[in-house]
């Protein structure tokens, strides 16, 4: 009897644990956090500044900034993503700093709720604007190989709170406008994206 006590023991203490560790709404000691406020709701995001270091400043200074202020989200797919932060409401692109390097290889996955960075063909052109996966797109992830594709799309970031209003920009009605496909009906505007410090 005291044998099956000391188990459901360390059972009960692991799942407390495992409670803490994987609750969407904490974030990891040390890494900051940022708040994105949008015309649909505010979605809350743990920045993995341990994980894309690089992904996470350029992140940050665009949003200290004021880069993103007043821009959309210009590509919604229901099944795939949410992408903003280059676009202003009558689809004029934004002009940008230079583009980083990619940080794919980190070891994270484009899982439901991450974000990660936007990019061109060029593995390497990422600038400021971002997408939210709305599902698992694994098929984006860093694969070792030598093409553009087998470098997959910098994950540095997940949805800690608000990914219900993710889900509400993720179903909104879009229509295509000049060469842009895919782009909501009426505009989701980010109004600002406030940094958090870990």
């Amino acid at each position: 009897m005291r044998k099956h006590q000391g188990i459901l023991s360390v059972l009960a203490s692991f799942i407390l644990f495992a409670c803490i560790i994987f609750s969407p709404g904490l974030a990891a000691q040390g890494n900051p956090q940022a708040m994105i406020h949008t015309s649909m709701g505010d979605i809350q995001l743990e920045l993995y500044a341990d994980k894309a270091p690089a992904t996470v400043e350029n992140f940050i200074n665009y949003a200290k900034n004021g880069f993103y202020d007043g821009t959309i989200f210009h590509r919604v797919i229901d099944s795939f993503m949410i992408q903003g932060g280059g676009f202003t409401p009558d689809m004029q692109k934004k002009a940008t700093g230079e583009p980083i390097l990619n940080e794919a290889g980190n070891g994270l996955s484009n899982m439901r709720g991450t974000i990660a960075m936007a990019r061109t063909n060029d593995p390497h052109s990422a600038t400021a604007q971002f997408f939210i996966n709305v599902q698992n797109n694994t098929n984006l992830d860093y694969s070792g190989g030598a093409s553009s594709r087998d470098w997959g799309y910098a994950v540095f970031g997940r949805v800690i709170s608000g990914m219900e209003v993710v889900d509400e920009i993720r179903f909104v009605a879009t229509e295509t406008q000049g060469q842009f496909a895919d782009v909501p009906v009426e505009p989701v505007t980010i109004d600002n994206i406030e940094i958090i410090e870990g």
